[in-house]
């Protein structure tokens, strides 16, 4: 069985009922989530041999993180108990035209204040096959970019594929600091994940033909997104999510991957979704992505599995993907009708 380990930070997440506001807000509900996390349960619920690493307080809340991950098969003996606090994020769900809102409270949490020496990557990558990060994780704090540079040249020592999912986010930090940062650990990795906005802004490469505001975005124009990053930092493949945004309700969906040593472009099925929850999306991409080619799947069969699984996640509420490698495999079947299965 392929083992892939992840590294980043998981949450716990407030969101009002319903679509309420924040303002209306009586109660608040819980689920546990962040990028790293979220692939890695996707991973494990796949079949895959999935491990998360990070920090959490030792208190029950914490404990509580823990135990979600737990829940879906991912190994947590990485997950170390140290800090004071879990990061929260608040979650108002938009519809229609009113656009979905987060509000973070990270700030000093567990992870942000990480270490030299409260992890050691020679144990974590004994045996590993795969390695995934994201742009948010060294976002958090200096001490977390320096840790998880030391995690991806371990990754590296140990033979292990790299993956990144750029991620930018402009609360965290500026372009710039995201570029600088970014371009020191890009050529480490051996496949990029992005979004439609994400190499413009952390990397100032644009793609033309393309405004995500009006939810027009021009396909072609992507290849050449993906085929600079090849060049400039050396990845084998780069993937891109491809989000036309109708309203807070109502999105298109579809995902491209540019193998570099071929210099060809494949690109998936797109899928019109009635969006439960959007949150989680990039992150079920990229974890569907890593399973194809894991699985040894050829390029179309892989973005076609990362564009599938993705679409699934955004019909789920909560942050995470409960679905299995066969349902998605049925939607890339050409089985989307969502009749009832009795």
């Amino acid at each position: 069985m392929k083992r892939v380990i992840t590294f980043g930070e998981i949450m716990l997440r407030l969101s009002p009922p319903g679509f309420q506001r924040f303002g209306q807000a009586k109660s608040f509900d819980v689920v546990y989530g962040g990028a790293e996390s979220n692939a890695s349960v996707s991973l494990a619920n796949y079949g895959l041999d999935s491990a998360f690493v990070t920090l959490v307080p030792d208190n029950p809340i914490g404990q509580s993180a823990v135990n979600e991950l737990r829940q879906f098969g991912v190994d947590t003996a990485h997950m170390v108990r140290k800090g004071e606090r879990l990061g929260i994020y608040f979650y108002e769900k938009g519809v229609s035209m009113r656009p979905s809102k987060v509000i973070y409270d990270r700030r000093d949490s567990a992870i942000a204040r990480i270490a030299p020496g409260d992890i050691d990557w020679d144990e974590v990558f004994d045996g590993a096959d795969w390695f995934h990060f994201t742009g948010i994780t060294p976002a958090l704090s200096a001490s977390a970019a320096q840790e998880t540079a030391k995690a991806v040249r371990a990754a590296k020592a140990h033979g292990v594929t790299v993956s990144c999912d750029l991620n930018y986010r402009k609360n965290l930090w500026s372009r710039e600091e995201a570029g600088r940062v970014m371009g020191e650990l890009t050529p480490m990795v051996d496949v990029l994940i992005a979004n439609e906005e994400d190499a413009a802004d952390v990397f100032g490469i644009h793609a033309a033909g393309t405004d995500i505001y009006a939810g027009k975005l021009d396909v072609e124009g992507y290849r050449s997104v993906a085929s600079q990053l090849v060049e400039r930092f050396g990845c084998s493949k780069v993937a891109i999510t491809l989000r036309e945004s109708i309203s807070a309700s109502d999105n298109n969906w579809s995902g491209m991957l540019y193998d570099g040593a071929a210099q060809q472009m494949y690109v998936s099925k797109k899928y019109s979704i009635r969006l439960v929850d959007r949150l989680g999306g990039g992150d079920s991409f990229g974890s569907g992505l890593i399973y194809a080619l894991l699985s040894d799947c050829l390029p179309q069969e892989a973005v076609e599995f990362a564009a599938a699984a993705s679409a699934l996640k955004q019909t789920i509420e909560g942050d995470v993907n409960r679905v299995t490698a066969s349902e998605v495999r049925a939607l890339m079947g050409g089985n989307a009708s969502g009749r009832v299965q009795r």
